[in-house]
Protein backbone atom coordinates (compact mmCIF):
# COMPACT_ATOMS: atom_id res chain seq x y z
CA UNK A 1 0.00 0.00 0.00
CA UNK A 2 1.56 3.61 -0.63
CA UNK A 3 1.11 6.37 1.66
CA UNK A 4 -0.18 9.63 0.99
CA UNK A 5 2.42 12.25 0.23
CA UNK A 6 3.49 14.73 3.21
CA UNK A 7 1.58 17.34 2.05
CA UNK A 8 -1.52 15.41 1.95
CA UNK A 9 -4.40 15.21 3.90
CA UNK A 10 -5.45 11.65 4.74
CA UNK A 11 -9.49 10.95 3.98
CA UNK A 12 -10.13 8.40 6.43
CA UNK A 13 -13.09 7.22 4.40
CA UNK A 14 -12.54 3.55 2.69
CA UNK A 15 -9.48 3.40 4.41
CA UNK A 16 -9.23 -0.07 6.45
CA UNK A 17 -8.26 1.05 10.19
CA UNK A 18 -7.38 -1.08 13.01
CA UNK A 19 -8.44 0.30 16.85
CA UNK A 20 -6.65 -1.44 19.26
CA UNK A 21 -8.59 -1.72 22.43
CA UNK A 22 -11.79 -0.92 20.62
CA UNK A 23 -14.09 -2.39 23.47
CA UNK A 24 -13.22 0.28 26.13
CA UNK A 25 -13.92 3.69 27.01
CA UNK A 26 -12.35 6.18 24.74
CA UNK A 27 -11.88 2.95 21.56
CA UNK A 28 -15.36 2.21 21.67
CA UNK A 29 -16.06 6.01 21.09
CA UNK A 30 -12.95 6.29 18.23
CA UNK A 31 -14.59 3.19 16.88
CA UNK A 32 -18.25 4.61 16.70
CA UNK A 33 -16.81 7.60 15.03
CA UNK A 34 -14.95 5.95 12.47
CA UNK A 35 -17.61 3.54 11.13
CA UNK A 36 -19.39 7.41 10.85
CA UNK A 37 -16.94 8.36 8.43
CA UNK A 38 -16.88 5.58 6.59
CA UNK A 39 -13.82 3.88 7.41
CA UNK A 40 -13.38 0.32 7.09
CA UNK A 41 -13.03 -0.66 10.55
CA UNK A 42 -11.49 -3.37 12.31
CA UNK A 43 -11.87 -3.75 16.13
CA UNK A 44 -8.98 -5.76 18.07
CA UNK A 45 -10.47 -6.82 21.31
CA UNK A 46 -8.78 -9.33 24.14
CA UNK A 47 -9.81 -12.86 23.85
CA UNK A 48 -11.56 -14.55 26.61
CA UNK A 49 -13.84 -17.22 26.70
CA UNK A 50 -17.16 -15.39 26.10
CA UNK A 51 -16.03 -13.37 23.07
CA UNK A 52 -16.85 -9.96 25.01
CA UNK A 53 -17.44 -7.44 22.54
CA UNK A 54 -16.97 -4.30 25.26
CA UNK A 55 -19.08 -1.37 24.33
CA UNK A 56 -19.54 -2.44 20.73
CA UNK A 57 -22.52 -4.56 21.82
CA UNK A 58 -23.94 -1.53 22.76
CA UNK A 59 -23.88 -0.17 19.30
CA UNK A 60 -27.18 -0.21 17.07
CA UNK A 61 -27.32 -3.48 14.76
CA UNK A 62 -26.27 -2.02 11.93
CA UNK A 63 -22.97 -0.55 13.17
CA UNK A 64 -21.75 -3.86 14.51
CA UNK A 65 -22.79 -5.43 11.73
CA UNK A 66 -19.99 -3.02 9.49
CA UNK A 67 -17.48 -3.62 12.32
CA UNK A 68 -14.40 -6.60 11.64
CA UNK A 69 -13.69 -8.21 15.17
CA UNK A 70 -10.46 -9.70 15.59
CA UNK A 71 -9.50 -11.63 19.05
CA UNK A 72 -6.36 -11.59 20.67
CA UNK A 73 -3.11 -10.34 22.71
CA UNK A 74 -1.11 -7.86 21.90
CA UNK A 75 1.75 -9.21 24.30
CA UNK A 76 1.79 -12.13 21.52
CA UNK A 77 3.24 -10.96 18.25
CA UNK A 78 1.62 -13.78 16.04
CA UNK A 79 -1.81 -12.52 16.44
CA UNK A 80 -0.82 -8.90 16.46
CA UNK A 81 0.94 -9.88 12.64
CA UNK A 82 -2.21 -11.50 11.59
CA UNK A 83 -4.87 -9.01 12.72
CA UNK A 84 -2.69 -5.93 10.70
CA UNK A 85 -3.08 -7.69 7.32
CA UNK A 86 -4.34 -5.13 4.74
CA UNK A 87 -4.44 -2.28 7.28
CA UNK A 88 -3.74 1.46 6.62
CA UNK A 89 -4.38 3.32 9.80
CA UNK A 90 -3.64 1.98 13.72
CA UNK A 91 -5.14 3.30 16.07
CA UNK A 92 -3.52 2.16 19.50
CA UNK A 93 -5.30 2.50 22.61
CA UNK A 94 -4.73 -0.95 24.46
CA UNK A 95 -3.31 -0.69 27.38
CA UNK A 96 -3.65 -1.44 31.54
CA UNK A 97 -4.53 1.91 32.68
CA UNK A 98 -5.28 1.71 36.49
CA UNK A 99 -2.55 3.44 38.49
CA UNK A 100 -3.60 1.73 41.64
CA UNK A 101 -3.76 -1.01 39.63
CA UNK A 102 -0.16 -0.96 38.44
CA UNK A 103 1.03 -0.48 42.32
CA UNK A 104 -0.43 -4.09 42.73
CA UNK A 105 0.81 -5.30 39.33
CA UNK A 106 3.19 -3.88 37.41
CA UNK A 107 4.95 -6.83 36.04
CA UNK A 108 1.50 -7.25 34.07
CA UNK A 109 1.31 -3.58 33.62
CA UNK A 110 4.75 -2.93 32.18
CA UNK A 111 4.38 -5.83 29.82
CA UNK A 112 0.92 -5.05 28.73
CA UNK A 113 1.80 -1.45 27.85
CA UNK A 114 5.38 -1.96 26.28
CA UNK A 115 6.02 -5.48 24.68
CA UNK A 116 2.43 -5.22 23.85
CA UNK A 117 3.38 -1.70 21.69
CA UNK A 118 6.42 -2.92 20.76
CA UNK A 119 4.76 -5.94 19.11
CA UNK A 120 2.35 -3.59 17.05
CA UNK A 121 5.35 -1.51 16.26
CA UNK A 122 6.78 -4.38 14.47
CA UNK A 123 3.65 -5.84 12.79
CA UNK A 124 3.02 -1.94 11.63
CA UNK A 125 6.62 -1.23 10.26
CA UNK A 126 6.39 -4.71 8.20
CA UNK A 127 3.18 -4.32 7.12
CA UNK A 128 4.38 -1.07 5.36
CA UNK A 129 1.10 0.99 7.22
CA UNK A 130 0.23 4.81 6.65
CA UNK A 131 -0.08 5.55 9.96
CA UNK A 132 0.61 4.75 13.53
CA UNK A 133 -1.30 6.62 16.36
CA UNK A 134 0.24 6.11 19.49
CA UNK A 135 -2.42 6.88 22.67
CA UNK A 136 -0.28 8.42 25.42
CA UNK A 137 -1.15 10.22 28.65
CA UNK A 138 -0.40 12.74 30.50
CA UNK A 139 0.81 10.85 33.65
CA UNK A 140 3.86 10.41 31.53
CA UNK A 141 4.61 14.47 32.90
CA UNK A 142 3.38 13.16 36.90
CA UNK A 143 3.57 16.92 38.56
CA UNK A 144 3.23 20.26 37.02
CA UNK A 145 7.11 21.53 37.20
CA UNK A 146 5.10 24.59 35.42
CA UNK A 147 1.63 25.47 34.27
CA UNK A 148 0.12 25.38 31.51
CA UNK A 149 2.10 22.07 30.64
CA UNK A 150 3.99 21.65 27.39
CA UNK A 151 5.05 18.88 25.09
CA UNK A 152 8.42 19.25 26.53
CA UNK A 153 7.57 18.78 30.07
CA UNK A 154 9.78 16.77 31.94
CA UNK A 155 8.63 13.27 32.07
CA UNK A 156 7.95 11.64 35.56
CA UNK A 157 7.78 8.16 36.11
CA UNK A 158 5.71 8.45 39.29
CA UNK A 159 4.00 5.41 39.06
CA UNK A 160 4.69 1.80 36.90
CA UNK A 161 1.65 2.64 34.90
CA UNK A 162 3.49 6.03 34.05
CA UNK A 163 6.56 4.06 33.52
CA UNK A 164 4.95 1.85 30.86
CA UNK A 165 3.46 4.65 28.93
CA UNK A 166 6.63 6.67 28.91
CA UNK A 167 8.52 3.86 27.62
CA UNK A 168 5.93 2.86 25.12
CA UNK A 169 5.84 6.48 23.12
CA UNK A 170 9.64 6.10 23.47
CA UNK A 171 9.11 3.07 21.19
CA UNK A 172 6.94 4.57 18.88
CA UNK A 173 9.17 7.54 18.46
CA UNK A 174 11.80 5.18 17.63
CA UNK A 175 10.11 3.60 14.91
CA UNK A 176 10.45 6.60 13.59
CA UNK A 177 13.38 7.99 13.25
CA UNK A 178 14.84 4.22 13.09
CA UNK A 179 12.79 2.94 10.44
CA UNK A 180 10.95 6.26 9.44
CA UNK A 181 7.20 4.43 10.47
CA UNK A 182 4.84 7.22 10.29
CA UNK A 183 3.97 7.68 13.83
CA UNK A 184 1.83 10.33 15.80
CA UNK A 185 1.81 10.46 19.69
CA UNK A 186 -1.54 11.84 21.11
CA UNK A 187 -1.17 12.74 24.86
CA UNK A 188 -4.62 13.40 25.99
CA UNK A 189 -5.18 14.92 29.45
CA UNK A 190 -7.98 13.44 31.97
CA UNK A 191 -10.83 12.29 29.52
CA UNK A 192 -14.12 11.60 30.86
CA UNK A 193 -18.02 10.61 29.57
CA UNK A 194 -19.88 7.98 28.75
CA UNK A 195 -18.82 4.58 29.11
CA UNK A 196 -15.83 5.52 31.62
CA UNK A 197 -15.65 2.97 34.82
CA UNK A 198 -15.40 3.96 38.55
CA UNK A 199 -12.09 3.75 38.26
CA UNK A 200 -11.80 7.17 37.09
CA UNK A 201 -12.35 10.17 39.46
CA UNK A 202 -15.83 11.42 37.47
CA UNK A 203 -17.23 8.17 37.92
CA UNK A 204 -16.26 7.61 41.28
CA UNK A 205 -17.97 10.46 42.67
CA UNK A 206 -21.38 10.40 40.39
CA UNK A 207 -21.96 6.54 41.37
CA UNK A 208 -21.76 7.62 45.00
CA UNK A 209 -23.75 10.45 44.80
CA UNK A 210 -26.39 8.92 43.34
CA UNK A 211 -26.63 6.05 46.10
CA UNK A 212 -25.78 7.91 49.64
CA UNK A 213 -25.09 10.98 51.16
CA UNK A 214 -21.48 10.17 51.43
CA UNK A 215 -18.75 10.49 48.91
CA UNK A 216 -15.50 8.62 49.59
CA UNK A 217 -12.49 10.21 47.72
CA UNK A 218 -8.75 10.66 48.00
CA UNK A 219 -6.85 13.66 48.07
CA UNK A 220 -9.36 16.48 46.98
CA UNK A 221 -6.81 19.07 46.50
CA UNK A 222 -4.94 17.63 43.36
CA UNK A 223 -6.30 19.14 39.99
CA UNK A 224 -6.95 18.01 36.72
CA UNK A 225 -7.48 19.44 33.26
CA UNK A 226 -10.52 17.88 32.00
CA UNK A 227 -12.16 16.95 28.03
CA UNK A 228 -14.73 15.07 27.25
CA UNK A 229 -14.25 12.00 25.32
CA UNK A 230 -16.09 13.43 21.70
CA UNK A 231 -14.02 16.09 21.98
CA UNK A 232 -10.70 13.58 22.52
CA UNK A 233 -12.39 11.60 19.63
CA UNK A 234 -12.17 14.47 17.05
CA UNK A 235 -8.44 15.10 18.17
CA UNK A 236 -7.85 10.87 17.48
CA UNK A 237 -9.24 11.69 14.09
CA UNK A 238 -7.55 14.68 12.81
CA UNK A 239 -3.93 13.31 14.52
CA UNK A 240 -4.78 10.49 11.82
CA UNK A 241 -5.38 12.68 9.01
CA UNK A 242 -2.55 15.46 9.33
CA UNK A 243 0.78 14.66 7.67
CA UNK A 244 1.97 17.36 10.31
CA UNK A 245 0.96 15.09 13.03
CA UNK A 246 4.06 12.52 12.08
CA UNK A 247 6.78 12.39 14.28
CA UNK A 248 4.97 14.55 16.63
CA UNK A 249 3.78 14.26 20.18
CA UNK A 250 0.56 16.14 20.81
CA UNK A 251 -1.19 17.59 24.21
CA UNK A 252 -4.81 17.09 24.14
CA UNK A 253 -6.54 18.65 27.39
CA UNK A 254 -8.53 22.25 28.06
CA UNK A 255 -5.95 24.09 29.34
CA UNK A 256 -8.18 24.56 32.61
CA UNK A 257 -7.22 23.14 35.67
CA UNK A 258 -10.10 21.80 38.76
CA UNK A 259 -9.86 20.25 42.02
CA UNK A 260 -11.23 17.16 43.05
CA UNK A 261 -13.27 19.08 45.62
CA UNK A 262 -14.56 21.92 43.41
CA UNK A 263 -15.15 18.96 40.72
CA UNK A 264 -17.38 17.01 43.64
CA UNK A 265 -18.62 20.35 43.97
CA UNK A 266 -19.99 20.89 40.33
CA UNK A 267 -21.31 17.26 40.12
CA UNK A 268 -23.20 17.76 43.13
CA UNK A 269 -24.82 21.00 41.91
CA UNK A 270 -25.48 19.14 38.20
CA UNK A 271 -27.16 16.03 40.04
CA UNK A 272 -28.89 18.54 42.66
CA UNK A 273 -27.66 16.91 46.01
CA UNK A 274 -26.17 17.06 48.83
CA UNK A 275 -23.36 14.95 50.03
CA UNK A 276 -20.65 15.56 52.61
CA UNK A 277 -17.06 14.65 51.38
CA UNK A 278 -15.33 11.70 53.35
CA UNK A 279 -10.91 11.54 52.87
CA UNK A 280 -10.43 7.86 52.74
CA UNK A 281 -6.76 6.33 53.23
CA UNK A 282 -6.74 3.42 50.84
CA UNK A 283 -7.96 5.46 47.72
CA UNK A 284 -4.78 7.73 48.04
CA UNK A 285 -1.59 6.90 46.37
CA UNK A 286 1.92 7.05 48.21
CA UNK A 287 2.92 10.27 48.74
CA UNK A 288 5.09 10.81 45.84
CA UNK A 289 2.79 8.64 43.10
CA UNK A 290 0.24 11.31 43.79
CA UNK A 291 0.27 13.36 40.97
CA UNK A 292 -0.95 17.00 42.34
CA UNK A 293 -1.43 19.18 39.64
CA UNK A 294 -2.08 18.95 35.87
CA UNK A 295 -3.20 21.31 33.22
CA UNK A 296 -2.66 20.97 29.67
CA UNK A 297 -1.11 23.62 26.97
CA UNK A 298 -2.93 22.66 23.91
CA UNK A 299 -1.49 24.79 21.89
CA UNK A 300 0.08 22.30 19.34
CA UNK A 301 -2.93 21.04 18.88
CA UNK A 302 -4.88 24.20 17.87
CA UNK A 303 -1.97 25.15 15.60
CA UNK A 304 -1.19 22.00 13.69
CA UNK A 305 -4.46 19.91 14.08
CA UNK A 306 -7.15 23.22 14.42
CA UNK A 307 -8.63 21.55 17.27
CA UNK A 308 -10.32 22.41 20.05
CA UNK A 309 -12.55 21.68 22.53
CA UNK A 310 -16.22 22.05 22.77
CA UNK A 311 -17.80 20.67 25.33
CA UNK A 312 -18.21 22.64 28.55
CA UNK A 313 -17.14 20.65 32.01
CA UNK A 314 -21.07 21.33 33.07
CA UNK A 315 -22.29 19.97 30.41
CA UNK A 316 -19.94 17.07 29.79
CA UNK A 317 -21.09 16.36 33.73
CA UNK A 318 -24.52 16.30 32.67
CA UNK A 319 -24.17 14.23 29.88
CA UNK A 320 -21.59 11.39 31.77
CA UNK A 321 -24.10 12.32 35.12
CA UNK A 322 -27.47 11.01 32.83
CA UNK A 323 -25.51 7.74 30.83
CA UNK A 324 -24.50 6.27 34.68
CA UNK A 325 -28.31 6.87 36.05
CA UNK A 326 -28.89 4.91 33.27
CA UNK A 327 -27.00 2.31 33.62
CA UNK A 328 -26.06 2.12 37.48
CA UNK A 329 -26.16 -1.69 36.63
CA UNK A 330 -22.49 -1.33 35.12
CA UNK A 331 -21.35 0.28 38.51
CA UNK A 332 -20.92 -0.84 42.13
CA UNK A 333 -20.52 2.35 43.90
CA UNK A 334 -19.81 1.27 47.41
CA UNK A 335 -16.41 -0.46 46.39
CA UNK A 336 -13.25 1.04 45.55
CA UNK A 337 -12.82 0.31 41.75
CA UNK A 338 -8.82 0.25 41.35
Amino acid sequence: MSAPRESETMDLRGKRVLVTGAGGFVGSHLTERLVELGASVRAFLRYNSRKDRGFIKDFPSEVQDSIELCYGEIGELDSVRDVLKGVDVIFNLAALIGIPYSYVHPQEVVETNTIGTLNLLLAARDAGVEKFVQTSTSEVYGSALYVPMDEKHPLQPQSPYSASKISADALALSFYYTFDLPVAIIRPFNMYGARQSARAIIPTIITQALVRDEIHLGRTDTTRDLTYVTDSVEAFIRIAESPKAVGETINVGSGTEVSVMTLAERILAVLDKKATIKVEAQRQRPQKSEVTRLCADASKARTLLGWTPNVSLDSGLALTSEYIRRNMSLYHPLDYAI
